[in-house]
């Protein structure tokens, strides 16, 4: 092969790199959008980005501390945002998009039984051997299709996070949207008998969970009934997309 004929195979390699990374760069562009430019009042503490979280370090694919949504789900939750800020209320965003680099970070820590960092924090009721059996860690994630959200609110009065009764990311049936209640009705019950640990949560921390909850519905989120935090668009639309673009705003 001669220099020449060499040459334009290298060229012709490294422009077709350079288009498959463009048109990447865009894909991404168009299938994600920054939340803070979408819903600009929501606050972003990323729990993934940091180490307060119940692996205890930075999750694998999380390059900045920010938060991204499919175009529909933003503009969705654009909508809430205004609907809460109307009662007092800010949005306060700690996961959206979660690539799947991360929910394989996940199910590499919970493989790994011994390593019960952050046990006291998050899951002190259980033993991480049954996280695979009970579902708490799984090898797919409806975060990682981009129109799934976890988040709570967050006073403007009191200038404090509203008091849920419980932690994002808490393992146990204290996080369930029916806890203590009935998420259909609104009505408080106190029926804390699921709760291993005795563990309850009041009447004003199951309302502040419902005032969360009846405004996601209202604007097309549908929830999970395992965690008082997490809502999926109704209408996603890559239901059978599983993407790893790393998080990050640009």
């Amino acid at each position: 092969m001669s220099n020449y004929t060499m040459k334009r195979h290298v060229i012709s390699y490294a422009l077709a790199l350079a288009c498959t990374l463009l048109l990447a760069g865009c894909k991404q562009k168009t299938v994600l959008v920054p939340v803070a430019e979408a819903v600009p009042d929501a606050i972003l503490e990323i729990r993934y980005y940091g180490t307060y979280n119940f692996v205890g370090e930075r999750i694998d694919g999380y390059l900045e501390p920010t938060a991204l949504l499919t175009p529909e789900a933003a503009a969705a939750l654009k909508k809430v945002s205004d609907d809460v800020m109307a009662q007092g209320y800010r949005l306060k965003i700690y996961d959206a998009y979660r690539p799947q680099r991360a929910v394989d970070h996940f199910v590499r820590w919970a493989a790994d039984v011994p390593d019960t960092l952050m046990n006291d924090y998050f899951y002190p009721d259980l033993d991480k051997s049954v996280l695979f059996e009970q579902e708490y860690i799984m090898e797919k994630s409806g975060h990682t299709r981009g129109s799934t959200v976890d988040l709570t609110l967050f006073d403007m009065r009191t200038e404090k996070e509203v008091d849920m009764g419980g932690t994002f990311d808490w393992f146990g049936p204290e996080s369930h949207p029916d806890f203590c209640g009935n998420p259909e009705t609104g009505e408080y019950t106190g029926d804390n008998s699921k709760s291993p640990a005795g563990r309850s949560i009041t009447p004003e921390q199951f309302a502040n969970r419902m005032i969360l909850r009846n405004a996601m519905l209202r604007h097309g989120f549908k929830p999970l009934d395992s965690e008082w935090w997490h809502f999926t668009l109704k209408d996603e639309p890559y239901k059978d997309t599983y993407f790893n673009y790393p998080v990050i705003q640009k």
